[in-house]
């Protein structure tokens, strides 16, 4: 599973451009992009967020999608995901009304 990956391998294929170029606008080199898109590395937060502004495209949009991979690569192999998942969100609802 590497949605991220393959959305910004789309997103990039879509504008004609070379794994170099994303690279540069990242200040990264050409493996970096080859494995981002291949799922074997993740880019960082600053990363999604200059990606979503060089394509145009809704930075929540794409931080969540980024953020939900980071989620499932911790819980995958958790036999207790669903219930974690549903801690997390009480403690999330909970953090957001305190606020």
């Amino acid at each position: 599973m590497n949605h991220f990956g393959e959305h910004i391998k789309n997103l990039r294929l879509k504008r004609n451009l070379l794994q170099r170029q994303l690279a540069a606008l990242l200040e990264t080199d050409t493996a970096f992009i080859s494995k981002l898109e291949k799922g074997d590395k993740r880019a960082s937060r600053e990363q999604v967020i200059k990606m979503a502004a060089f394509f145009n495209i809704s930075q929540d949009d794409l931080l969540s999608l980024w953020l939900g991979e980071k989620v499932y690569d911790v819980l995958k192999n958790e036999v207790m995901a669903k219930k974690a998942l549903k801690v997390a969100e009480k403690k999330i609802n909970y953090d957001s009304v305190k606020k």
